[in-house]
């Protein structure tokens, strides 16, 4: 990942110091005119702006506070930004370890895989000091097309958990629900076919948050609750007929049944998604106007 984003600014036509711990990694960037630094706090000495791509927290805890980390490197007024996928916990201990020395740091975590890495097709969502990102904006745009500022520093490390959570909970109950299909006796090539056709199909995985959900408004229904309810239970009925486990769906169908228990047969389907606010004590209701301009 890390590779691709710097040739990219390179590209750009900035002038990269680098580093990794396999010298090797930057033969291509040190080629096309990079200077070497030989310790991350060498690096800090010589850049004005820092970027990190490591693969866990400890990872960047060494490299921003160890002995020869950036910290030690980084005069004030100077930025860095972790492109790591990274705990918002670390990141905001390591934002008040860095304020004391006068040195900006943002939490930055991209999205779009080494491939993305390599053309540019990268999410950036970005949390700190707003004016600290409007200023470097145009650099974070050389390394991806969708640079986003999300707000306070840590939020762009949640949101960046949000995506990936959501997208490894829709992995499991693809493969269950794919599973339950083809063993019921739908050709795979089919099944895929047929329901990349349908309404969910057609729609991002988060394009349909601001109906109902992120507005607080279940009423009236696109799609009533006892209909959905129905149909996920329909679901289950042909697992238990193929003996294929459908663990997932049984968790959705009881979070249904809850709803249905409340009384919401008649709202729309996405009411159940209630019950998880209340679990976790928060209430969600976005002006939807806001949410109009949003989408």
């Amino acid at each position: 990942m890390g590779a691709g984003m710097a040739s990219n600014l390179q590209k750009a036509g900035y002038e990269l110091v680098v580093n990794d711990i396999r010298e090797e990694a930057a033969s291509p960037h040190l080629a096309a005119g990079a200077a070497w630094g030989d310790s991350a706090r060498q690096v800090a000495e010589a850049a004005d702006i820092v970027f990190t791509s490591l693969p866990t927290p400890p990872d960047v805890e060494a490299v921003a506070l160890g002995q020869a980390g950036l910290l030690r490197g980084m005069a004030p007024g100077k930025a860095y930004f972790d492109l790591s996928t990274n705990s918002p916990t670390l990141i905001r201990q390591l934002h008040a370890a860095f304020a004391e020395r006068g040195v900006h740091l943002l939490d930055a975590p991209v999205s779009g895989g080494p491939a993305g890495a390599r053309s540019g097709k990268l999410a950036i969502w970005v949390g700190g000091e707003r004016e600290v990102f409007d200023r470097h904006a145009s650099v974070l745009s050389a390394i991806g097309d969708q640079v986003m500022y999300v707000g306070p520093i840590g939020a762009g490390s949640v949101a960046k958990l949000v995506h990936n959570c959501s997208g490894y909970m829709i992995q499991c109950a693809l493969a269950e629900a794919f599973t339950m299909g083809i063993k019921a006796g739908v050709e795979p090539l089919a099944l895929f076919e047929a329901v990349r056709q349908g309404a969910v199909g057609r729609q991002r995985t988060f394009d349909r948050l601001p109906d109902h959900f992120l507005s607080g408004n279940f009423d009236p229904p696109a799609f009533a609750l006892r209909l959905a309810h129905k149909d996920v239970s329909l679901a289950t009925q042909v697992g238990r007929e193929h003996n294929v486990p459908m663990r997932m769906a049984h968790l959705a169908l009881d979070e249904l049944t809850e709803a249905l228990n409340r009384g919401w047969g008649n709202r729309d389907s996405r009411v159940a998604m209630l019950l998880q606010e209340e679990r976790a004590q928060l209430e969600i209701k976005i002006d939807e106007e806001r949410l109009r301009q949003a989408t």
